[in-house]
């Protein structure tokens, strides 16, 4: 039974990180729209889902604002933040964005379409994209799980 469980757990894995992008369309908060199978993910993208009404999501994305600038001068990689606030609390998500001062490209993703599509199911929820490519995947926020992301950020640059 352990073997059957190992078998199908490291099956999942490997469906989720061959994972392709989606053909899926999201609003920037300026109203550009970005297609997700065509994004450039030569160098890694990161993809953080989150909700005005997630204090871990908030957490997460103000630690990762705090090193965000020292990443950018070693690391070459995009950030896009996808806010999945649905019709009552999207109207909070510029605010909230502006009142932070993040940085982060922040997507509007009212109808969860994105998130449907790459089968996440909770947040906070953090991905990395590589070559068009899911490449790692980490649920939930803990203090210092950005120090893995940003391992992964550089071990995914020098593999170019």
């Amino acid at each position: 039974m352990k073997m059957i469980f190992s078998g199908l757990f490291v099956s999942c894995l490997s469906f989720f990180y061959a994972q392709e992008m989606p053909n899926v369309s999201l609003n920037t908060l300026s109203g550009e729209r970005i297609n997700f199978s065509k994004i450039d993910s030569s160098n890694p993208v990161i993809v953080s889902f989150w909700a005005t009404w997630c204090l871990p999501c908030m957490e997460e994305l103000t630690a990762i604002n705090d090193k965000y600038g020292d990443w950018q001068k070693e690391n070459k990689f995009t950030l896009l933040a996808a806010a999945t606030d649905d019709a009552r609390t999207v109207s909070k998500v510029k605010t909230l964005v502006k009142s932070k001062g993040w940085p982060y490209t922040v997507l509007l993703d009212s109808n969860q379409t994105l998130k449907r599509a790459l089968n996440i199911n909770s947040i906070p929820h953090t991905i990395l994209i590589h070559k068009g490519k899911v490449v790692y995947s980490h649920v939930g926020y803990s203090p210092g799980d950005e120090d893995e992301l940003i391992k992964k950020i550089k071990e995914y640059n020098t593999s170019n």
